[in-house]
């Protein structure tokens, strides 16, 4: 995700950090030779292309402006969706460990030993969540705060953070059993798993259902169509400025589709997806305090305005 200082217009006007530009420059360049070569031709060879009336593109510009728009609302609903979703899974991850912390039995070695495994397989379960999110691989991450013993069955698991959830369920139902906490606290717990397992089938669902191809495609096909007649359209009155005003238009429209492909899927590494490492990361650093340790790892900050 793209974090900077708000800049001046000038500055901002040539960034090209967490721009499209680099993503719809061919189109750019294409439409804009396209645009030259027939603004030549009609300097040249004058009435060779015939004189049209601007409304139909001006019409059907508001139209595919419509859908743009609308589909560049539908992607960041997404995206703001899965925001929110992380932002719960912060929420309850917190609330987790601060009731273990504030109420699970701590005068006994079973007890303190519990509390430490619960909320290392919260820290595991945020871990799991981001890898599987962006289908890397979470070992590294993930085996560190779970026992050994369990490591094998971690690697079976189809579902990684599911299995995490069902662990975290067993030492809720373990501490009932040994009376390290009360029934009302078990069942404040089981809440806060319940919750989480939410935020996981919400992700879920948001990665695996993109928005409908044949709307998708009729707007990409629309897009292309119009970049490329709308030379034939203006040039006649235009002139060779229609290079010019045909490269902004095609920035517009390609810029607005390759937008809402980016934030369709907020779960990867482009430049505009959510930080998932760092989110990750700051619950891990917030839930390792609560264990009154020392040794935390470093916040992940900002790499050229670019947070992961």
């Amino acid at each position: 995700m793209i974090v900077r200082q708000k800049s001046h217009g000038l500055k901002l006007f040539f960034t090209l950090r967490g721009s499209v530009i680099p993503q719809i420059y061919p189109q750019i360049l294409l439409i804009t030779l396209l645009s030259v070569l027939i603004a030549g031709i009609q300097h040249w060879f004058p009435g060779f292309f015939s004189s049209y009336d601007t409304a139909p593109f001006t019409l059907l510009g508001v139209a595919l402006s419509l859908f743009l728009g609308f589909r560049n609302n539908a992607s960041y609903a997404r995206w703001w969706e899965a925001r929110e979703q992380w932002g719960q899974l912060t929420i309850d991850a917190r609330s987790l460990a601060r009731q273990v912390i504030s109420f699970m039995d701590e005068e006994t070695e079973t007890g303190r030993h519990t509390q430490r495994r619960m909320i290392h397989l919260t820290i595991a379960f945020t871990h799991a969540l981001r890898h599987r999110l962006r289908d890397t691989s979470p070992w590294q991450d993930v085996d560190r705060f779970v026992e050994p013993e369990h490591h094998a069955s971690l690697r079976q698991a189809q579902n990684l953070p599911e299995y995490l959830l069902r662990l975290m369920g067993k030492k809720v139902g373990y501490s009932r059993r040994q009376r390290l906490l009360s029934e009302f606290l078990v069942q404040s717990m089981d809440e806060r798993l319940t919750s989480m397992a939410g935020v996981l089938a919400a992700c879920e669902r948001i990665q695996n259902t993109p928005l409908p191809f044949a709307y998708t495609l009729l707007v990409h096909r629309t897009t292309y169509l119009y970049c490329f007649m709308l030379p034939f359209g203006l040039v006649s009155s235009l002139g060779w400025a229609t290079p010019l005003v045909c490269a902004v238009i095609a920035y517009t429209f390609f810029g607005l589709d390759a937008l809402s492909e980016e934030l369709e899927q907020p779960f990867g590494l482009a430049a505009n997806d959510l930080p998932l490492s760092a989110l990750s990361r700051t619950i891990e650093i917030n839930l390792l305090e609560a264990l009154e340790e020392t040794e935390l790892p470093p916040a992940i900050i900002p790499k050229d305005d670019c947070l992961s």
